[in-house]
């Protein structure tokens, strides 16, 4: 049985007075008794301060990015350790913005991947395509593709715990979503996918979320499909009580 992950990307958003007042209201405004696994990704600078207010809330607090080495001499990067070091249980990995605005290719995602799964952090691997690869009907060899490579050298014994979040380029951030058929034939595509690499029994407990747009108002629509296990929300998580909201709606799918 999978466990449904309503899960937070905050991108370059939110000052530390922001960040708090948010964990702070969180734990009245979610429904009691939610069956839901919740997790925040907040940016860095925030981790610290917002791991024991999150656990409180009992909401677990993910990274958006990492980088493939222990340490050294890369300035600006954070290691596995580090995110560990913070109390992150999950970290984000191959995001579209990484890949469309910061150029981030295929083997440096499979870099971090390995990463992750190596250092024991929880790989949400995003994985979609454009507008216009979708409309050349190119958008199962796009997500195909991303995966492979993606997955490329990680054995079945590092993918148990494996997230995957489809999120078609042209819905983030646009207030475009795919229809929740559409979203589920590609997730259906990606499970089956992962049966090939892993076989039956792992592609049945991997999680695969939809993003892209996702909000109160179509939150059901996405729950309701059979492949998709939660969502990935970026501006509408921003908000404590619209997030709450979203998780409360989810819980009646």
């Amino acid at each position: 049985m999978r466990v449904t992950l309503i899960a937070g990307n905050w991108k370059m958003n939110k000052l530390r007075k922001e960040a708090v007042a948010f964990a702070q209201a969180l734990p009245a405004l979610l429904p009691p008794g939610h069956s839901s696994e919740l997790l925040i990704c907040p940016p860095f600078t925030l981790l610290w301060e917002l791991q024991p207010l999150l656990a409180k809330a009992g909401v677990k607090m993910g990274a958006q990015d990492l980088f493939w080495e222990d340490n050294g001499a890369y300035t600006g990067e954070i290691s596995a350790s580090m995110l560990l070091d913070a109390g992150c249980t999950h970290v984000i990995i191959g995001h579209s913005e990484r890949r469309q605005v910061i150029g981030e290719s295929d083997l440096l995602i499979n870099k971090k991947m390995h990463k992750a799964c190596q250092e024991g952090l929880i790989p949400i691997l995003c994985i979609g395509e454009t507008l216009e690869e979708r409309k050349a009907g190119k958008a199962e060899k796009v997500v195909a593709g991303q995966l492979k490579q993606a997955l490329a050298g990680l054995s079945s014994d590092r993918m148990d715990k494996l997230v995957i979040a489809y999120e078609p380029v042209w819905a983030i951030g646009t207030g475009v979503n795919a229809s929740g058929q559409d979203a589920q034939n590609i997730c259906a595509f990606i499970r089956g996918q992962l049966e090939e690499y892993y076989g039956s029994q792992l592609a049945a407990a991997v999680r695969i979320l939809y993003g892209g747009s996702v909000k109160e108002e179509n939150i059901k629509e996405f729950l309701q499909q059979a492949d998709i296990d939660g969502a990935l929300i970026g501006g509408a998580s921003l908000d404590a009580a619209v997030f709450a909201n979203i998780v409360r709606l989810g819980e009646n799918d």
